[in-house]
């Protein structure tokens, strides 16, 4: 039976969530304030957690943050579950290593949906790794005999060599800190370290790349539309597609396509 720790300071709200998974089968932990969330971890080592972020003792930044520096907790499914809704808030809980974020009012529906869609993520996450690894043990003579993207777009670092794979194998779908932590068996915490001091960037910056080259590409070769193209490349959100794209390249993913493609017509 899956374990399912709910950090949640308004009684009413803690309850219904609680109730509402328990009533599906989950083993159910609740917590009134940050420090007993993380003590409650640290303690029952649950399958996934829940948290508020305006939780008094400290609040959820603080509780993922904590978790997430020691490895019993480190890897622990995570979603924010808050009424803090900007995007500034939205991008900073995800930059922590959260797994989802929802905003309130929300249903129990649709907790428990983020609660199975994050579950069975990380079951995918975990057989795709092992996969991957149990291929690389098989063929150690594969990545000299075909040589691949990561080589063109990612510096040859040795620690870094397994992350990005990583990257490579699945920057097409949603994947976050967390989840490269998970596969690669780091901290997330240490992995964000770790990466940005041997290559002067972040981890989603290095995601975000990979997805550029795979657009440009894609744009070029092909004949399907932007919004085809977002989704083939790893984007749910169209306009987070066009703003990232813009912020890259100085125009719309239209516009780049009509001038290279032009050029290449010449």
């Amino acid at each position: 039976m899956k374990k399912i720790l709910v950090i949640e300071d308004t009684a009413s709200t803690r309850n219904l969530f609680l109730e509402g998974i328990k009533a599906k089968g989950f083993y159910t932990i609740g917590a009134e304030n940050g420090l007993i969330g993380v003590q409650q971890a640290h303690k029952e080592l649950p399958d996934l957690i829940i948290s508020e972020i305006m939780i008094p003792k400290l609040n959820g930044y603080g509780v993922i943050t904590t978790l997430r520096q020691n490895p019993p907790t480190a890897t622990i499914p995570f979603i924010f579950v808050t009424a803090k809704m900007t995007r500034t808030d939205i991008r900073k809980g995800m930059e922590m290593g959260a797994d989802d974020y929802l905003t309130k009012p929300c249903t129990v529906q649709e907790l428990l949906s983020a609660i199975r869609a994050c579950l069975e993520k990380r079951v995918l996450l975990q057989k795709s790794y092992a996969a991957q690894s149990e291929s690389l043990l098989k063929s150690p003579e594969t990545e000299t005999k075909t040589p691949t993207t990561p080589q063109l777009i990612f510096p040859s670092n040795p620690q870094l060599k397994k992350v990005f794979h990583f990257i490579e194998a699945n920057y097409h779908q949603q994947i976050t800190l967390n989840d490269v932590a998970l596969a690669i068996g780091y901290c997330p915490t240490y992995l964000s370290k770790l990466v940005r001091h041997q290559t002067g960037q972040t981890l989603q910056s290095w995601i975000i790349q990979r997805r550029m080259v795979a657009a440009r590409s894609l744009l070029v070769e092909t004949s399907e539309t932007v919004e085809q193209i977002a989704a083939l490349v790893g984007y749910q959100c169209m306009v987070h597609f066009f703003r990232q794209f813009r912020q890259y390249h100085g125009t719309t993913p239209q516009a780049w396509r009509k001038a290279h493609c032009n050029t290449c017509i010449q």
